[in-house]
């Protein structure tokens, strides 16, 4: 055949894909979330296999390795107990709320790490919403939430949060929280939006995690959260939240929201987060463990997939893992994954 252009050139031997590669997922785009309660054990969850509600003491010896893993920030969500919850999140603000001890130990002993804090009351709500409720019940208040996140933002910048993270989809909350923070004197500390935060089936194991989850069926947060079948609006939220004043924008979940991602990134410059979210996870190790994926591979083509659509950083529980394989190959180490092959996604080579 007279082919003047053989695509197959690009791919016949590693180096050479290793050359014309375009994406690749690395230690520094990944962010590790981490849960902490107030217990003497960590915890581990069912519904995340290999994650666990760590204690302060763990929580911390995990993020000294992640910072030397070249994980540059991690996400803390707090597991309260459920006799400190009530129906306006008051334990948000309390001066012993976990969160903020355990952000002050984390900054005072890995300063180097980004902490990341979320900016919603549904860790401290009795009735699992992400704001308070209206005087029927029947609505989350939005004007009244605002407020009380302005407060739950400042009080995690004083405890030493580098970024807050609002995840509640109240409107207008990122410029109300923006000049909070700058009225008392937190101009540098940024704000990570969820701004395209959509009313997934993929977060039960999160409400697992945390606690968040009231009675046998998931609670309905389509009032303030946004309808999956809209992508048009997320373009919308997002340049709202910019005007507004966020720093980085994000798109939750990611892996069934690669067309948003790839929108949000052509409709803004601001840096772009996607969260790789509990369900995704969940969903991996449940077909490997059952055969019917290879775990290695699909992990990393899941995040490949995420980059490439144009997120700048991933929030993942598989950050941590990814980053110590990594750290092996780069020793001339074999896999210590168990749960796969140990054939791994080129792009996280």
């Amino acid at each position: 055949m007279n082919l003047p252009v053989r695509l197959r050139r690009l791919r016949q031997s590693s180096a050479i894909r290793r050359l014309v590669r375009e994406t690749q997922v690395t230690p520094a785009d990944l962010i590790q979330p981490l849960f902490v309660h107030d217990a003497s054990e960590n915890a581990p969850i069912a519904s995340l296999p290999g994650v666990v509600r760590h204690t302060v003491d763990s929580l911390l010896v995990v993020c000294r390795e992640l910072a030397e893993l070249g994980i540059p920030g991690v996400a803390i969500f707090p597991v309260i107990l459920p006799e400190r919850k009530d129906s306006l999140g008051s334990h948000g603000l309390a001066e012993d709320n976990l969160l903020y001890h355990i952000v002050r130990r984390v900054k005072a002993e890995v300063p180097e790490l980004a902490i990341i804090t979320d900016v919603a009351l549904d860790p401290y709500t009795n009735h699992g919403h992400d704001g308070v409720l209206t005087e029927d019940g029947s609505q989350v208040a939005n004007d009244e939430t605002v407020k009380l996140l302005c407060r739950l933002a400042v009080n995690e910048a004083r405890a030493g949060a580098d970024i807050v993270a609002p995840s509640d989809m109240m409107d207008g909350r990122v410029a109300a929280i923006r000049a909070a923070l700058d009225a008392e004197g937190f101009t540098n500390t940024m704000i990570l939006s969820y701004a395209a935060k959509f009313a997934s089936a993929y977060y039960g194991p999160f409400r697992d995690a945390v606690g968040s989850k009231v009675g046998k069926g998931a609670i309905s947060k389509a009032s303030y959260q946004m309808d999956p079948a809209n992508a048009r609006e997320a373009i919308r939220e997002v340049l709202l939240d910019e005007a507004e004043g966020a720093d980085v924008v994000m798109v939750k979940p990611a892996g069934a929201y690669l067309d948003v991602i790839r929108s949000v990134r052509e409709a803004t410059r601001l840096p772009v987060a996607a969260y790789q979210v509990s369900g995704e996870y969940a969903q991996i190790h449940a077909a490997a463990q059952l055969g019917w994926l290879d775990y290695e591979s699909t992990r990393d083509e899941a995040l490949l997939a995420i980059k490439r659509s144009g997120a700048d950083m991933i929030l993942t529980y598989f950050a941590k893992e990814v980053a110590e394989e990594k750290m092996r190959k780069a020793k001339g180490e074999k896999s210590k994954t168990l749960r796969g092959s140990a054939s791994c996604c080129p792009g996280l080579g």
